[in-house]
Formats: C-alpha cells, sequence, structure tokens
C-alpha cells in the first residue's frame, strides 16, 4: 500500500504557488485579485483565499509540542478533555443542590453557582453542596463583588470541615472588579487589597483561582475577537501587576487568574483565538519571572522560570450576542459551531448557553440540550480524544500569527495608557467595544453580517405570541444590570444589545400593532429575474413581520393589480428585470392609485425616470434594510 501511495504522488508533478496564481488570474477573466479574492477582516488584516506550505515558514505558532511552552497547542499533552459546565442561578439552596446533583448524573461535570449576597452563609453552603463529592467536579462560585471575600472563607472552611484534599479540588471564585466597572459603571478600583486576600485564602488550593478576567462581557457586547484578546491580556495583566506589586509571589499569582472567554461564531478565527491566547499570556506571565515554590518541579526554564505559573486557565462560553428571539433554534446551529470551537482550539472547560436564553428563562429542555451539545462533540466526535488538531493548517497557523500580532498590538496600546485599570477609568475600552457594538449593528441593519432567520431567510408564518426580549440580570441573580439605566455613573459601561434586537424589536412592533401588513408580489416578465427578485423581496419584507404573497406571474400589469387589490394588499412589490421597469413600474403604479404602497425590486438604470413618476420605493441590495423597513413601518401607520 505504501509504494502505491508513493507512485501515486509520484504522478502529480509538484504546483508552484505561481502557477495557482496564473490559474486564478485567467478564472478571474480581468477581475482584480485583492478586491474579489482577498478578504479584510474585522480584526485588520487580510485572510487570502489559499495558504500553501510555505506560508508557514517564520512563524513561531508552528514550534513546540502540546504541554510545553508557550502552550499554543494546548496545556495538555495526552487528550483534549475539558469540563462541560452548567451554571445553576440559585434561588434555593435545596433546590439548587437538587438540581445539581441531577446534572451531575446527565453529563455534567462542572457546576457554576451564582448566589445572591443576602443568603450567604455557613448553613447556606453546607446545604447548596450536600451529597456533592467536590474533589470529584469542577466547582465555580460567584456572589456580589463586595461579598467574595466572605464566600471564600466559607468555601475554605466547609471544605477543611470535610475533610478534603485541597491539592484535589479544582475551581474558581468569580473576582472580578475590573467587569464591574464597566458594566455597572461602579467605582471598584481599590480591589488589591480583597484580591490580595483572596490570594492567600486559596494559595494551599492550587487547582483553584479566585482572579477572573471575565472577557465574555466584551463579546457579549460585539467586540471584535482582536478586541476581547488583547483587552483581556491586559485585565489579566493588571492583576498580575498589582499583585507582585502588593509582595504577592509571581507564580502564586499567575496561578490565581482565571480567563473566561466568550465565543463568537467565525469558527476558524475562534480557534486561532484561544490558540493565540495562551501564547500570549505564557510571554507575559514569563516576564515577570516566577519561581516555583516546589523544588521538585521538572517544568522550568534555564533561568528557573516555573512554566507551570505561564499555563492560562481558559473557560469558555458561547455569545449571546448573536442568539436570537425569532427562529430561536437556530441559535443551537450558532452554539454548536461555537463550542466546536473552542474545544478544538482546547480550552478548559465550556458552557454552552441555552438558545432560549435571550427571551426566557431556560427550561429543563433548553439545559439539556445545551448539555447534550458537548456530550456530542465528546461522545460521538471524539473531539476529547485529539490534541490541537488544527496544529499544522496553513489557514489557521497564519490566522493564529495574525491574530496574536493585532492583540498584541492592542495590549501594548492599553499597557501606554497606563495600564487597564486607567483605561477603564477613563472610558476608552467602553468607547471602543462601544463603537464595534454599533458598527455590528450597521452591519447587520445593511446584511453585511448575517442573522439567518432574522435579517435574512425569516421564517414566513413566525409569530413572537408570548416571547420578549429579557432584561439583563446581575450574575448573582441580583436584580437588573442595564448599562443604560439613568442614574450618574463614575465610570462609562458597556453596552451589550444583542445583534438581533433592533429587528426583533421592529418585528414585534409590527405583530402587537394588530396590522400586519400584506406584501404583494406582482410577478411579469422575465421569469428568471422576476422569480429572484420576488424570492429577495418576500425575504426583505418578511423580517419586519409582514405577510408576504408570491405569484407564479401575471400577463399583463392590469391583471397583477386586479389580483393584489382582490388580495387586500397593503404593499405592491413589482418584480421584474431592469430593462422591463421601463415599460411596467409606471404604469403599475398609476394602476395601483395609491391603493397600496407601491415598492419597485431593483435598482434599475431608469430609476430617475421612475422618481419623476411619483415612484419612491426601491429596495435592492445596496439598501440599509432596518432604516427603509423602519420607514416602511411609520408610512402604514404602525407604530
Amino acid at each position: 500500500m505504501a509504494d502505491s501511495k508513493e507512485k501515486l504522488f509520484s504522478d502529480f508533478p509538484p504546483v508552484s504557488t505561481q502557477e495557482w496564481m496564473d490559474k486564478i488570474t485567467v478564472d478571474l477573466k480581468g477581475a482584480d485579485f485583492e478586491k474579489k479574492l482577498v478578504w479584510k477582516t474585522n480584526e485588520g488584516f487580510k485572510v487570502k483565499p489559499f495558504y500553501r506550505q510555505e506560508d508557514l515558514e517564520g512563524l513561531k505558532t508552528t514550534e513546540g509540542l502540546p504541554g510545553q511552552f508557550p502552550y499554543i497547542r494546548g496545556n495538555r499533552k495526552d487528550d483534549n478533555t475539558w469540563f462541560i459546565r452548567q451554571n445553576i442561578l440559585v434561588e434555593s439552596a435545596e433546590e439548587a443542590n437538587a438540581k445539581a446533583l441531577d446534572i451531575l448524573n446527565k453529563g455534567v461535570d462542572s457546576l457554576g453557582f451564582s448566589i445572591r449576597k443576602k443568603d450567604l452563609s455557613p448553613e447556606f453552603i453546607r446545604t447548596l453542596l450536600k451529597d456533592i463529592c467536590c474533589e470529584c467536579v469542577e466547582l465555580n462560585f460567584s456572589t456580589c463583588q463586595g461579598h467574595t471575600v466572605q464566600l471564600a472563607e466559607m468555601l475554605t472552611d466547609y471544605f477543611r470541615e470535610k475533610g478534603y484534599d485541597p491539592t484535589k479540588l479544582q475551581g474558581s471564585v468569580n473576582y472580578d472588579p475590573m467587569e464591574k466597572m464597566m458594566q455597572k459603571g461602579k467605582d471598584l478600583s481599590k480591589f488589591i487589597d480583597n484580591a490580595r486576600r483572596l490570594v492567600e485564602i486559596f494559595a494551599p488550593y492550587p487547582k483553584f483561582r479566585c482572579l477572573a478576567v471575565n472577557s465574555l462581557l466584551l463579546n457579549n457586547a460585539g467586540a471584535y475577537i482582536y478586541q476581547e484578546l488583547g483587552y483581556a491580556l491586559a485585565w489579566g495583566n493588571e492583576y498580575l501587576s498589582q499583585l507582585t506589586e502588593a509582595g504577592v509571589p509571581a507564580a502564586l499569582a499567575a496561578k490565581k487568574i482565571k480567563f473566561n472567554f466568550g465565543i463568537s461564531s467565525n469558527y476558524f478565527m475562534e480557534i486561532a483565538k484561544f490558540r493565540a491566547a495562551r501564547m500570549l499570556w505564557a510571554n507575559i506571565v514569563k516576564e515577570y519571572k516566577p519561581v516555583c515554590p516546589r523544588t521538585d518541579c521538572q517544568n522550568t526554564g534555564a533561568d528557573g522560570t516555573c512554566y507551570c505559573a505561564c499555563k492560562m486557565a481558559a473557560h469558555a462560553e458561547t455569545s449571546s450576542f448573536n442568539l436570537t428571539i425569532f427562529d430561536a433554534h437556530v441559535n443551537l446551529l450558532r452554539t454548536q459551531t461555537e463550542a466546536m470551537s473552542a474545544s478544538l482550539a482546547g480550552v478548559d472547560s465550556i458552557t454552552v448557553t441555552p438558545f432560549d436564553k435571550a427571551y426566557e428563562t431556560p427550561n429543563d429542555f433548553s439545559e439539556r440540550i445545551a448539555r447534550n451539545q458537548q456530550l456530542l462533540l465528546k461522545e460521538e466526535a471524539h473531539f476529547n480524544r485529539i490534541v490541537d488538531p488544527a496544529a499544522g493548517s496553513y489557514y489557521i497557523e497564519n490566522l493564529t500569527a495574525s491574530i496574536a500580532q493585532q492583540a498584541w498590538e492592542l495590549f501594548l496600546k492599553v499597557e501606554d495608557e497606563g495600564g487597564m485599570l486607567k483605561a477603564v477609568e477613563s472610558g476608552s475600552v467602553q468607547e471602543a467595544v462601544n463603537a464595534s457594538n454599533k458598527a455590528r449593528h450597521e452591519a447587520v441593519s445593511k446584511r453585511k453580517e448575517i442573522l439567518l432567520g432574522t435579517n435574512q431567510y425569516p421564517n414566513f408564518n413566525e409569530l413572537a405570541g408570548e416571547k420578549a426580549p429579557l432584561a439583563q440580570t446581575c450574575c448573582c441573580g441580583g436584580g437588573k444590570d442595564h448599562a443604560h439605566h439613568e442614574c450618574e455613573k463614575p465610570f462609562a459601561t458597556i453596552q451589550t444589545d444583542r445583534a438581533a434586537s433592533e429587528f426583533e424589536a421592529l418585528r414585534l412592533q409590527t405583530e402587537h400593532s394588530g396590522k400586519r401588513p400584506k406584501a404583494f408580489m406582482l410577478t411579469i416578465g422575465n421569469l428568471a429575474m422576476r422569480q429572484a427578485r420576488a424570492q429577495f423581496s418576500c425575504n426583505f419584507l418578511a423580517c419586519a413581520g409582514y405577510e408576504v404573497i408570491d405569484n407564479l406571474g401575471f400577463a399583463t400589469v392590469e391583471e397583477g393589480v386586479e389580483a393584489a387589490m382582490k388580495a387586500k394588499a397593503d404593499i405592491v412589490v413589482i418584480c421584474s428585470s431592469d430593462d422591463e421597469y421601463a415599460e411596467y413600474a409606471i404604469p403599475a403604479f398609476q394602476a395601483v392609485n395609491g391603493r397600496a404602497m407601491f415598492i419597485v425590486a431593483g435598482a434599475p438604470a431608469c430609476m430617475d425616470d421612475l422618481k419623476a413618476a411619483g415612484i419612491e420605493n426601491f429596495i435592492h441590495v445596496r439598501c440599509n434594510v432596518l432604516e427603509t423597513l423602519k420607514e416602511y413601518n411609520t408610512k402604514l401607520g404602525i407604530n
């Protein structure tokens, strides 16, 4: 078999990059290669249409093995196992405990408990963790930031009371004052005493982390990938810097920081993000020259640097930015590809957001599906078996290097501003992320960014019914947490409106008005063009919740208008070819005679003539879909 393979490959001469380019140039028929095939990413770098082995030359991302510094290929060398995490908002200790025990038997091996500050007590912790083997699962806790030390003391008291081995306990306590500064605008800048105390409390617990970098907040706000990573690195460095300045050994400080990333639907770039994150963080920590307290540790550099301290602890959670209310089961497709990205990239744990989270408190069904999404990746696809399967991919290795460069430049920019805390206090981080949020909303409104089922290919017959966007809540369940709150705040806050929010508001406006307009497709002329434009127009107008009526075609304008009036159409859309609009559009408009809104599907060369005849409405690929539909709602009396 080996001989036949060798012969097979020898039968085909090697093809050079120039030969590929020459062939592409011929196929482009004079079109510009850069404009036609090179993708300019939101991250600021270009992606080529193809990569070859020569593109790996000089890339540091290909150096090293899994489990070796700088951990670009993962912290583990034997397998790619990750924790399947499910979060529980604790309303009652007894109910949360029962739920935890139940889901631990259903594939979960990591729990996240969000506890209200008013509930904190030793007895509450005992009830919450009753019958849970804390050495067998990963445990993560969060409460209001001002009570995190109190929570940590209660937890460690409970662990000692139960006689647990500190070296076997894994998990985290979520202390992240800078997240709350950006999320709620509160001044929590004097955090070093609490941070140092938390490190002291958990010093005997080598696998328990107590300082969080919740860049998930940025991801959920629509930040671009390089922004999430660049700011996350500066965020972690701020905590590391302040702790070491306060006298905490660098190795201990680094081992107490946990990164909680979001995952967007940009599949390959997210894989690259996590690979780049580990590499960059490892190099940042190395600069602090962490010294391992263990004399028998073999994972040290020639200068005595503790490479174990350079490992990034990374949790990943699927994004809420792209979740939708309408056609909500499409959210399953989004979260599945996101979970795939993170698992292939070698993160330590993953939370899959239930598909219905945008409009209701997730129920048993949606939580079960979310768990099973990860179980499928492990048990069916065996993603937990292979370490860093992306390694050596010409494309992903180049993406990794490019994202690392962009994120590093942003990191250095923040450091020039005085560090992450200074940047948050000045509002520069919030301003940049909010600008990205605005830009992405604009892209969604123009369909430059597609949300299937929302701004493209909506379900024509779907009604929201009782569904409505849920208000955000504080991570500990302590009430509403809106970035838009009107009270005076010392710091700017981050906007976290989902990408679909404006389209959903428009569609809900239509539905709640009780006046669902009928849009009638007056298809006439060239068969291919009228069908294509009717399909385009149906998708366009259904995004506002309009009822669309498509047709096979009419022999005359009069026949089409008569059918539209018989159907009691509120909107008549003429669908034909550009050349034929000169013949059909004005007679159709005159035949409608103001009895319905009249729209031309397309932007024909004769548009000025049509406008001169009184036709105002045109829909085409260059339209701002959202603004156009808002205008139509106003014209139709839907407010």
